[in-house]
């Protein structure tokens, strides 16, 4: 194998590459202060001083609705492509599919809120 100018050109993008990534990790070791007491070991709370204890017990209704959000976000990062497509396609076939797919998440919703997963309670009994 013959070493030309553009294997060269690959190895030096690649030095520098993880140059870039090491150079502020080594300067972080380097610089960063070295002591382990006073509030290091507390959790950082935004600037101020936590109260209790962060172990606490969250609500199970807060990764419901994380869930929910998470579900509905990724369903709509769907209509992006579809959205592009939608111009230079023919026809109406992309808008009945769109549409289907707008529709399955809107019946979704109301049974969900049917089913009165969007009631935020008090307190949930374990």
């Amino acid at each position: 194998m013959v070493f030309n100018w553009f294997h060269f050109s690959i190895i030096l993008f690649l030095l520098a590459g993880i140059g870039f990534a090491a150079f502020p990790l080594i300067v972080a070791i380097l610089f960063s202060p070295k002591s382990k007491g006073g509030a290091y070991a507390q959790p950082y709370e935004c600037g101020m001083t936590p109260l209790g204890s962060a172990w606490t017990r969250v609500g199970i209704t807060y990764y419901l609705y994380a869930l929910l959000f998470l579900a509905f976000d990724v369903d709509v990062l769907y209509l992006f492509p579809a959205a592009l497509f939608y111009k230079s396609s023919i026809g109406f076939i992309v808008f009945w599919e769109i549409f289907i797919f707008v529709l399955v998440l809107a019946v979704a919703g109301f049974y969900f809120y049917r089913k009165g997963v969007f009631k935020w309670p008090r307190k949930i009994k374990i």
